[in-house]
């Protein structure tokens, strides 16, 4: 997601101009536009007009247009987000007030203007603007010559760099210079990893290529940082994978992250972060049910008490339409995180976060059981 421009007031009413350039951007418009936000874009628009005799033609015209959302249509299939509403804004074309459909397409322009930006819409709009703050996993995809250096986010690829070096075949007299293209060439991927992996973040990088390519690019790597004393490298070699890929293009990546062992080297990442905690609540809830609760009635309490550790909550609850209420899930985020809990937002599109909408969308892993939140509940039916 490109970020335009952000106008947001200290009492958080504003304007952020954004565009859509990846199919995971669309995602992120879909949870940041809310029913009653003003969304402005270019439409197309079908205009009547009558000619002097008395007769009518239609045209189809380009305008720009800003409509209070009424309804969100996502169509995951053509990445579109479909948003009906009213005209709030003066249009040669269109009355105040008639019902108009913005498509909102991938790298088309739109601002969107809401009364109030909480944390968690602000938080989405950093998330989207700068993906490499997510990417827990790099790979570099390789063949000789070529190589593809890319970071992945939970739910999509980024290539953040692409190597084609013109290597010499390796035949009688051009051993030299064959030698010299290799070095070139590795030398190279080495310095793209240096740059565009953030070793802070990533947990895992994958080197993936037919052959032994991956394998005498990975001891050209460490010979040259034993050599240049380049302690980023040697402190993070452990992070490194070597697996095979049948070429050096990004379609390889696919059946490299098949891999049943890179599976097993990725289980800690963020990528399968919320996986991870799912888990942990359900065993919780066998083994410490005090310490485990689901529903907006216990967690609310347990936050109040200060006992949330973990706070599990689906991006479904902020896309509801009743204001006050995702507010309410909003302070509850804000309030966790003051407190020293960690949160963590599913995806309602990732298996997790569907298991999740089936308790209620909210759970919680408290630091110390609370049991009276049981007994309430007992005492409840009991009156």
């Amino acid at each position: 997601m490109k970020l335009l421009y952000k106008n947001v007031d200290k009492e958080g009413e504003g304007t952020v101009g954004l565009i859509a350039e990846e199919p995971e951007d669309m995602w992120h418009a879909y949870n940041l536009i809310s029913e009653g936000d003003s969304v402005r874009s270019t439409t197309i628009r079908k205009v009547q007009s009558e000619s002097a005799t008395g007769s009518s033609t239609s045209n189809r015209v380009r305008t720009t247009l800003t409509i209070c959302v009424e309804s969100i249509d996502f169509d995951t299939q053509a990445c579109v987000l479909r948003l009906k509403g009213r005209n709030v804004e003066e249009n040669q074309y269109v009355k105040m007030g008639a019902y108009h459909t913005l498509d909102l397409e991938l790298n088309r322009k739109f601002s969107l203007k809401k009364q109030e930006w909480d944390s968690i819409a602000l938080e989405r709009v950093d998330m989207a603007c700068d993906p490499t703050q997510n990417a827990d996993v790099a790979a570099v995809i390789m063949q000789e010559g070529l190589a593809h250096v890319c970071l992945i986010t939970a739910s999509m690829t980024l290539i953040r760099a692409k190597i084609d070096v013109n290597i010499p075949r390796k035949r009688k007299g051009f051993v030299q210079q064959h030698e010299k293209g290799l070095t070139k060439f590795y030398d190279n991927v080495m310095q793209a990893i240096l740059r565009h992996v953030n070793f802070d973040i990533v947990k895992c990088v994958l080197i993936a290529s037919p052959g032994f390519v991956r394998d005498q690019f990975y001891e050209y790597m460490f010979q040259t940082a034993i050599k240049t004393d380049n302690k980023l490298l040697l402190e993070n070699k452990s992070k490194f994978m070597l697996v095979h890929s049948s070429s050096g293009f990004k379609h390889s990546l696919k059946e490299v992250l098949q891999d049943s062992a890179v599976i097993n080297k990725m289980s800690d990442t963020k990528a399968a972060g919320e996986v991870k905690a799912l888990e942990n609540f359900y065993t919780m809830l066998q083994c410490e049910p005090a310490k485990a609760f689901y529903g907006k009635k216990h967690v609310e309490k347990a936050c109040e008490a200060q006992a949330i550790e973990t706070l599990l909550i689906s991006d479904n609850l902020f896309r509801c339409s009743d204001v006050a209420l995702r507010k309410e899930y909003v302070k509850l985020v804000d309030m966790a995180r003051e407190a020293g809990g960690e949160v963590k937002i599913f995806s309602s599109m990732h298996i997790s976060g569907e298991q999740l909408d089936q308790l209620t969308g909210i759970a919680a892993i408290l630091r110390f059981p609370m049991p009276e939140l049981d007994e309430e509940d007992e005492s409840d039916t009991e009156n």
